[in-house]
């Protein structure tokens, strides 16, 4: 389980204050496969990094009853003058798990070839977020937080990735970031709606997407402001 207790957190941006948590809220129970939708700039990313430590909220606090994932696909701890198998053995010492499994598991899903054994500072954003997506799966957390990830890699890398997760799903709970509404009906059992630093939670998955289609027709908040 994952709670949210009072979360506050604020941006000031060209002068400008922009408010991405107002005093949340919620409980993501144990297993269960949550979506997070809303328009582009309203938090969900710092949402996302909040849950898993990366990002101090500027009050209130996220609680947890087991593992929670760095974001899925975030390849920014990586040291860029190590390589993908470097990389991944150094995270499998961290974690305390078969190094040597990690790496083989990590080399054969990525699909890098020849660049697993290369410096990731010569990465693509692409191969950086396959690496990234391979050492994620490859450790076992009770919750997995997915920020676009599948959204990587040609047709059969991406049904290739959601059959993982699926698998993964069967003992673990999810919380996902993405743009596919598709994705979301498939892989999702409950739908929050993240505007303007509130969070609308939707038990029915049609409920919530109809929501987030009536909410994206709208004009944005902030070209209101600006204008």
């Amino acid at each position: 389980m994952i709670q949210l207790r009072n979360l506050c957190k604020t941006f000031v941006l060209d002068g400008r204050r922009k408010m991405v948590a107002d005093n949340l809220n919620a409980v993501f129970p144990s297993g269960a496969s949550v979506a997070i939708l809303g328009r582009n700039g309203a938090g969900k990313s710092t949402l996302m990094q909040m849950l898993s430590g990366a990002t101090e909220p500027d009050s209130g606090e996220v609680l947890s009853t087991g593992t929670i994932s760095w974001p899925v696909g975030f390849a920014g701890s990586f040291n860029g003058d190590l390589t993908g198998l470097q990389n991944a053995r150094f995270i499998g010492r961290v974690y305390g798990v078969d190094t040597d499994e990690l790496v083989d598991f990590v080399e054969g899903f990525a699909e890098l070839g020849q660049h697993f054994r290369l410096p990731i500072r010569t990465y693509s954003s692409g191969m950086r977020s396959r690496l990234a997506f391979g050492v994620s799966m490859g450790l076992r957390f009770d919750t997995y937080l997915v920020d676009e990830v599948m959204a990587v890699g040609d047709a059969a890398f991406k049904a290739k990735s959601e059959a993982l997760f699926h698998e993964r799903m069967r003992t673990s709970g999810v919380i996902m970031i993405t743009h596919s509404l598709g994705q979301v009906k498939r892989m999702c059992s409950k739908v929050y709606v993240l505007e303007k630093g509130r969070l609308r939670r939707f038990n029915n998955v049609d409920d919530g997407i109809a929501f987030y289609k009536a909410l994206m027709r709208r004009p944005h908040p902030d070209t209101i402001a600006a204008g």
